[in-house]
This record gives structure tokens, sequence and C-alpha cells, in this order.
């Protein structure tokens, strides 16, 4: 089962294998774990219905950031377990001078209190993680993201967060223009649009990323550990 199963129709898949899209990229040697946005303001405190979840945070996704949390703290334990690089870029507390265009847009996001910015507690970071603050979609626009890559050597990232259409989807299509190779393990992104996220899934399955369910990332990261081990 694949998230834009009866969403994109088989005219649609038809036209992308026409052109050759949708080749797995595969992964690289050095991963990296990039947590994105998984604060509060996104899953809500506790795991509520979509419609009382925002009665808390009106950019709260509900039910379905819980689930991709528990995908994601999977993915977190290994890399936990191997001391391989876990980065968390994440929206920094907004004040007044940060309303651009965004806060045009959605005036919600100017309205959360301090408490929505702390991240959540099944996956939050720990002592040597990396904090990657930053105020616009993409994790890598304006921040020290690739000079921490560069520093730590990386060739692949594993995307996971919110929203798949928004901060998710914008971070992989710059890792992809900086040339990484990029997995989003299905379950770990999460988004409050059940559309928005099996569309920009399967887009950026055809065209960025290698999008995969988690167990399938969990059992290609195993064979890259036996690898290093070998060698």
């Amino acid at each position: 089962m694949r998230p834009w199963d009866g969403i994109i129709t088989d005219e649609d898949r038809r036209a992308y294998d026409a052109a050759g899209f949708g080749r797995s990229a595969g992964m690289g040697r050095r991963p990296a774990l990039l947590i994105i946005d998984v604060q509060y303001r996104t899953t809500g405190s506790l795991p509520l219905p979509f419609w009382q979840a925002v009665e808390e945070y009106p950019t709260s996704c509900g039910e379905v950031a819980w689930q991709a949390v528990k995908h994601i703290s999977t993915v977190l334990e290994l890399f936990r377990r191997k001391r391989w690089p876990v980065l968390f870029p994440h929206v920094a507390p907004k004040v007044l001078q940060d309303g651009g265009r965004l806060a045009a847009k959605v005036p919600s996001i100017m309205t959360i209190p301090p408490v929505g910015y702390r991240f959540v507690r099944e996956v939050a970071p720990i002592d040597g993680d990396i904090l990657i603050p930053k105020k616009h979609p993409s994790a890598f626009f304006g921040t020290t993201l690739v000079s921490h890559l560069v520093d730590l050597k990386v060739d692949s990232l594993i995307m996971t967060g919110c929203t798949t259409s928004g901060c998710v989807r914008a971070s992989v299509v710059d890792a992809f223009s900086y040339n990484f190779h990029v997995a989003v393990p299905q379950e770990c992104v999460y988004d409050r649009s059940t559309i928005a996220h099996g569309v920009n899934l399967f887009d950026m399955a055809q065209k960025y990323a290698d999008v995969l369910p988690t167990s399938d990332l969990l059992k290609s990261l195993e064979k890259l550990m036996e690898r290093d081990d070998v060698q």
C-alpha cells in the first residue's frame, strides 16, 4: 500500500513511467537522519482527532502526526545505536519581525505559545544531536545545515517529519539539488491533508527521492551496517 494509492490515477502513473521517472537512486555510505518540525505545535500535546487537536494548536495535524512519531522513533533508535548523525531542523519561536510572507498566508503561525515549539518527547534531541533553527520551509534555506553535513561527510539523508507537502518537500528538493541521496520513509512523514500527503510523496518519488516503506528503509540500513562491519 502506497500513500498515493487511490489518489494518483493509472493514467498519471503511465505518463510518468513513459518518461522514465521514478527510478531508485539508492543509498550512499554515510547517512544522516533529519527530523523536521516534530514539535508539539504540529502534533498537539496528545494524540487527538484532527478537529480536536487544532483547538489546542491551529497548526496541529492530529492523530496522523502521532502515528508518524511511532515510526520515526524506530528509525531514530537505529541511528542512536549506530551513533549516526541526527539533525533537528525546526521552526524557531516567532517574534514580530518574523512575519513575512508566510504569516500573511497563515496568520495563525504567529499565535503559537512557546510550549508549542518544544520537541515531541518520544523523538526529542539528546546531547550530541544538531539543532537547526529555521525561519522558512526548507531546512537548508538560510541555515547552517549544509556546513554540518559537509563536516560530517554525509552523503545520504533520511527525511522525516512534517509537513509532507511543506517543509519536508522543500527540504527534499533542496537536498536533491545539493546532490545528496534522499530517502523518505513513507510512514515517517505527515500532513494535515491526505491528498496533499499522497500527491507530494508520489511526486517526490518520481523526481527527487526514494520514497519507501519504513520497514524497507530499515532493511537497507541494516545492509549498510553489514557492509560497514566487514570493512
